[in-house]
């Protein structure tokens, strides 16, 4: 069952890069992230409430656990790190083409399979293991495709915050196992996903507010001004993150290749930034997603 909630967790990632995409081209970053955090912490906030009144059955998949220190201590670590990333990735897909953004995020799991296999012990067959190989290939001719759109890979500052971005969040996917891990921390799936996106509000509003109510523009001159699409990311978001720590607590759930699979989110993304958005050099990024594609193939039949 893991493997069909990380598929439908890749759907819905695709529709949140489409959905940022879409805001973030007439948008601040900081703001619409704040806005993102605020409008996800409210959709968990009941749970958290019916669940502390007792109003919410225990067994139920909503249930949300109450924690100390001991647990918020983590989930707070896992917030500082989760908004290092998203504030990364925000300000580069704001400033790159989606169909550049969207095949270097896909090779975001090549990271969490070297910590997996470093840190978790976790062990790849060698259908799995030529997965990964194409993937990395498919990153380096992703950079040559970039060149094409004046993209220097080496020294554009755009891409270097997406490669950052993608660390960062690497290490937030490897965390997550060891959190939701009944021989790590155990924490409860719930009590993650909402605290982590309440405590980030927090320190985003602060930091709006430290600022007199935040910046009204970005580097570029960009005024805040309200998009219901910023509701569509934090739906979209959340209902991907609730499938894919469901997916984790399986028994047998591997983080590499949930993360791997994840990642198939480009090819949603990559086909309405074509249809949609109208961005250039198609033909050579094609044959990149199409390596990508066959990269989550080989990940999907050595998973079965």
């Amino acid at each position: 069952m893991w493997l069909g909630l990380a598929f439908l967790s890749a759907f819905l990632l695709g529709f949140y890069d489409i959905s940022k995409k879409k805001v973030l081209r007439t948008n601040p970053v900081v703001p619409v992230l704040c806005l993102n955090t605020f409008f996800s912490s409210l959709i968990f906030l009941p749970f958290i409430l019916c669940s502390a009144n007792g109003w919410i059955d225990s067994d139920s998949m909503f249930f949300t656990h109450t924690y100390g220190w001991e647990g918020h201590k983590f989930i707070l670590l896992k917030s500082v790190i989760v908004m290092g990333s998203w504030l990364c990735g925000y300000f580069g897909i704001k400033n790159l083409p989606l169909t550049i953004v969207g095949p270097i995020n896909a090779t975001r799991p090549v990271m969490v399979l070297i910590g997996a296999l470093t840190f978790l012990g976790e062990h790849l067959n060698i259908w799995q293991w030529v997965g990964v190989i194409i993937a990395i290939v498919s990153f380096y001719l992703l950079s040559r495709s970039g060149r094409k759109e004046g993209i220097d890979f080496r020294h554009d500052k755009w891409i270097a915050l997406i490669i950052l971005s993608n660390i960062l969040g690497a290490a937030s996917a490897l965390f997550d196992r060891w959190l939701l891990d009944p021989d790590g921390v155990a924490l409860d799936k719930m009590a993650l996903q909402s605290w982590y996106n309440i405590y980030q509000c927090l320190m985003l509003s602060s930091f709006l507010l430290f600022r007199k109510f935040g910046p009204s523009r970005d580097h570029d001159g960009t005024a805040f001004h309200w998009d219901w699409c910023i509701l569509c990311i934090s739906l979209f978001l959340s209902a991907a993150d609730f499938v894919y720590f469901y997916a984790l607590t399986s028994d047998d759930a591997m983080v590499s290749i949930v993360s791997m699979i994840r990642r198939g989110s480009v090819v949603v993304s990559f086909l309405f930034a074509a249809l949609v958005f109208r961005e250039k050099n198609l033909r050579y990024k094609v044959f990149d997603l199409l390596l990508v594609m066959l990269s989550l193939l080989f990940l999907f039949y050595g998973s079965r």
